[in-house]
């Protein structure tokens, strides 16, 4: 299952001055687990809630506050095996942050 650019508003950044404003960030989520149960079965009971994921990752975005993306794609990632038990994880955090580039991201996989 794969939650692809969630836009989400997060104060990040090494200077006091750029985590004063929360910037826009995407996050991209990957999540492994067997599906067949839910596909056979049809009930949400028997997958992950992607809903749920998303306004799980974007409450964590909007409430915290990193100097890294580094630490921002952990905290994701663990706040998913944690709630969500998938079997692995992988969290892509993109910051628009130079202007000469498209975005600067950082991704990172973690299993239960």
């Amino acid at each position: 299952m794969t939650i692809a650019d969630l836009e989400v508003h997060a104060r990040v950044g090494v200077p006091d001055e750029e985590r004063a404003t929360p910037q826009q960030l995407l996050i991209t989520v990957e999540l492994e687990q067997p599906f067949a149960e839910a596909a056979a079965s049809d009930a949400i009971e028997a997958t992950i809630d992607y809903h749920a994921v998303t306004m799980a990752l974007t409450e964590m975005a909007e409430a915290g506050e990193w100097r890294l993306i580094e630490k921002l794609a952990e905290d994701a990632a663990t706040l998913v095996l944690t709630k969500f038990h998938p079997d692995c994880v992988r969290v892509e955090v993109k910051k628009f942050i130079l202007p000469q580039t498209r975005h600067v991201s950082v991704r990172i996989e973690r299993r239960r």
